[in-house]
């Protein structure tokens, strides 16, 4: 349970964040946090991220949709055995849902968080975003570090038989 509590957490925030932006911002409405690097700005997105596929809600609703259910099942299957990988599907499943809120109440994301790098503007994005991108990267560290214990598991039994057969 303490995964599906991860996720929610993950909604809440994101949903209590969007929430305080549609509310107090006028939609392109700036506040600089670190002078131009950082700023709290009002911004709605239709599309997936960086603005792909606008308008596709359609799209997004059936991909999400089959996306959680997955999350869902394997969050299920992987908790009894391993820890990283089941907090990293938590994460991408509590933006994932706090998105697809977003899209069918809304049909577009709330987006705030823009960072300039120069003269380069990062896209926009949200908490979910943020949550998202921070899960799929420990998916693929649980996979590294899975894959690494397999071959080192390999290697030990390997040998163990070649040490066995000098005997």
């Amino acid at each position: 349970m303490v995964y599906f509590l991860i996720a929610l957490i993950v909604f809440l925030i994101d949903q209590g964040t969007k929430y305080l932006i549609a509310t107090r911002l006028e939609i392109a409405e700036q506040i600089p946090v670190i002078k131009d690097f950082f700023i709290i700005t009002s911004h709605r997105n239709r599309g997936a991220a960086f603005g792909i596929l606008e308008g596709q809600q359609w799209f997004f609703i059936v991909i999400t949709v089959i996306v959680v259910a997955g999350i869902v099942w394997y969050l299920n299957k992987a908790r009894k055995t391993r820890k990283l990988l089941p907090t990293a599907l938590s994460l991408v499943l509590g933006g994932a849902v706090g998105n697809f809120l977003d899209r069918i109440l809304n049909g577009e994301v709330v987006d705030f968080l823009m960072f300039n790098f120069g003269s380069y503007t990062f896209p926009i994005f949200n908490v979910a975003d943020s949550c998202i991108v921070v899960g799929v990267a420990l998916i693929i560290l649980d996979t590294l570090l899975d894959v690494k214990g397999e071959q080192e598991v390999t290697e030990v039994k390997e040998s163990q038989e070649v040490k066995e057969g000098n005997e």
